[in-house]
C-alpha cells in the first residue's frame, strides 16, 4: 500500500471512533469433489517419469520399459553415479546427439511438460530441444526454445505443448558435443484441446477471484473488473475479445493485468460477487469452490464466516490452490475492527479443519523496502518459472510473516536486512493435503493502477518487473501447470 493509502487507512478508523519446499514433479490427483469436476491436476498416467523403474546401463540404442511405458534411449542410459544429477536413485544421461523418445501415445494429448536438466560431473555446458509428435512418432515438430544446461544442480525447463488427440514425446540433446546431460522428473499435464487461446495457452485452468469480503472498500479495487460499482461474476468486455496484445485496461479493476495475463495463457477467470456464498462440495452453487481450480482473494476485509473457513480449509486440503495476499497491520478500509492480516490469521488459527493448516501466521507489522533477498533456488518454479526469474519484491506499506517451527510452508522472499529464516518473510508456499498455497503479505505489487473512477491506485504490476513474474509463477504453480 502506498502512504497515501496508509493515512487514508489510519485517518478513517479515528473519524468514526493495502504469488514455495520447492516441486518438479506434477502432485497426485485431489480427492472429491474436486476429482468429480475434471478440473483437478490432469498428470498423464505413469507421470512424473523419474527413471525410477527399468534398467539401461550401456549408451547403445534399445528400448527400457519405465513408468509411464516403453522408450527408446538413443546414445543414452539410466545411471546413478555420485556424478549424475538427481532426485532419487536414478536419472537419465544423454551424451551425443543422443535422445529419448516415447514409444507410446499419450491418449489424454500434452499441456505443459516440465523437464529436470542438468549437466553431467564436469563436463561443459550442452543443449537440448523438445519435440512432439502426433502421428504415433512418424514425424516430430520443435516445441519451444533450446535449452542450455550449465549447472550441475537440476534446473527446471517448461514447455506449453498444448497438443490434444495422441502425442508421443521426444528429448534431443542437440550439440553433437561427448558433453552429458542428465534429465530426470518427466512432468506432463493431459490438454482437453481447448483451442483458440491468444498466444498459446498453459491449459485451460479455472482462476475465481474473490469480491465477496469487502475488496473493493475504501480506495480499494482487488477485483477484475468493476462496472459502475458493481462486480460481475464475469468481467466486461467479454474475455473471449482478448488476444496477445489486449492491454490490461481492457477491464476496470485493479488486478486486471493479473486476469488478462491469466487469460492470454488460455485460463478462465471469473470474479466471485458481493452476496455469493463461499461453499465446497456445494452441487447447487455454480460458484462452488469445487468448480475452480485456484481462488485468489486480494486483502479481505471482513472476516470469514465459520462455513466459510470450512469451505476454503478443505478446498486446499482436497487439491485446490489458494493465492492470500494481505496488507499491513491498521489497514482496515471499511472500518469494521478488522484489517487483512488479522482476517487471514482468524482463518487459519480459528476454524473447524485443522489448526495452522498452512504452517505460518502473519505479523502485524507495517514495512516498506524493496528486497532483492530472495532464496536461491533455480529448481523452484514460483521464482524459476515459465513466466521469468524472479529477482526483487516491493513493499509500499506489507506486513511480514513467521514460519512456524517444522512447518511445510517455504520462504522464498525476505526482507532485505533479515537472515533467510523463519521471520521477516514476504512471500512464501506451502501445501496441504494435496493442495497449494502461496500468500504474499502487501497488495500494493498486484496493483495495475486501473480502477473504478474516483479511486487512487498505483501501477505496482509493472512497478517491479518480478512484480507479474511472480504473480505468474506462482498462479501457475497454484493451478499445477508448473
Amino acid at each position: 500500500m502506498r502512504i497515501a493509502l496508509f493515512v487514508r487507512c489510519l485517518v478513517a478508523p479515528l473519524l468514526s471512533a493495502v504469488l514455495l519446499a520447492s516441486c518438479s514433479k506434477v502432485e497426485t490427483t485431489p480427492e472429491a469433489p474436486l476429482a468429480a469436476t475434471g478440473l483437478q491436476n490432469a498428470s498423464a498416467p505413469g507421470f512424473p517419469e523419474g527413471f525410477e523403474t527399468g534398467t539401461k546401463t550401456a549408451y547403445t540404442t534399445g528400448s527400457v520399459t519405465l513408468g509411464s511405458g516403453s522408450w527408446t534411449l538413443n546414445d543414452a542410459l539410466i545411471g546413478n553415479t555420485t556424478a549424475d544429477a538427481k532426485t532419487g536413485n536414478w536419472s537419465a544421461r544423454v551424451r551425443n546427439s543422443g535422445s529419448l523418445s516415447m514409444n507410446v501415445d499419450l491418449t489424454g494429448g500434452a499441456g505443459m511438460v516440465t523437464i529436470a536438466h542438468a549437466k553431467y560431473g564436469t563436463d561443459a555446458s550442452s543443449t537440448w530441444e523438445l519435440w512432439a509428435s502426433t502421428n504415433s512418432g512418424s514425424s516430430y515438430a520443435k516445441v519451444g526454445s533450446t535449452i542450455s544446461t550449465s549447472s550441475t544442480a537440476l534446473s527446471i525447463a517448461s514447455f506449453t505443448v498444448n497438443l490434444a488427440g495422441t502425442v508421443r514425446l521426444q528429448v534431443r540433446k542437440t550439440d553433437g558435443s561427448t558433453n552429458r546431460i542428465n534429465f530426470d522428473n518427466i512432468a506432463v499435464e493431459t490438454y482437453g484441446g481447448t483451442g483458440g487461446n491468444p498466444g498459446g495457452g498453459t491449459g485451460g485452468k479455472k482462476f475465481l477471484f474473490d469480491a465477496t469480503h469487502a475488496e473493493t472498500a475504501g480506495n480499494a479495487d482487488w477485483v477484475l473488473d468493476v462496472d459502475g460499482g458493481v462486480v460481475p461474476r464475469y468481467p466486461t468486455p467479454a474475455a473471449s475479445g482478448i488476444t496477445a496484445s489486449t492491454a490490461e485496461t481492457y477491464w476496470a479493476g485493479a488486478v486486471s493485468a493479473w486476469g488478462v495475463a491469466l487469460v492470454k495463457l488460455g485460463n478462465t477467470v471469473e470474479n466471485l460477487p458481493s452476496g455469493t456464498a463461499i461453499t465446497y462440495g456445494n452441487a447447487s452453487n455454480p460458484q462452488d469452490l469445487a468448480n475452480y481450480n485456484v481462488f485468489v482473494v486480494d486483502e479481505p476485509n471482513t472476516l470469514f464466516t465459520a462455513s466459510e473457513k470450512t469451505a476454503i480449509i478443505t478446498f486446499v486440503r482436497n487439491g485446490g490452490g489458494l493465492f492470500m495476499i494481505s496488507d499491513h497491520d491498521v489497514s482496515d478500509r471499511n472500518n469494521d475492527g478488522y484489517d487483512s492480516p488479522a482476517i487471514w490469521n482468524d482463518l487459519m488459527t480459528n476454524n473447524s479443519v485443522q489448526a495452522n493448516p498452512f504452517g505460518y501466521s502473519i505479523a502485524l507489522t507495517n514495512i516498506s523496502e524493496t528486497s532483492s533477498n530472495v532464496l536461491a533456488s533455480s529448481t523452484n518454479v514460483i521464482l524459476n518459472g515459465s513466466q521469468g526469474i524472479v529477482t526483487q519484491l516491493k513493499f509500499s506499506n506489507g506486513a511480514t510473516m513467521t514460519k512456524t517451527s517444522g512447518s511445510q510452508a517455504t520462504p522464498l522472499i525476505w526482507r532485505s536486512s533479515s537472515t533467510q529464516g523463519s521471520s521477516n518473510i514476504m512471500c512464501l508456499s506451502s501445501t496441504y493435503g494435496t493442495g497449494r498455497v502461496v500468500c504474499v503479505t502487501d497488495s500494493s505489487p498486484a496493483d495495475d493502477g486501473t480502477g473504478s473512477p474516483g479511486n487512487t491506485v498505483y501501477p505496482g504490476w509493472t512497478e517491479i518487473a518480478s512484480h507479474a513474474k511472480l504473480h505468474m509463477n506462482a498462479s501457475l504453480w497454484l493451478a499445477k501447470l508448473q
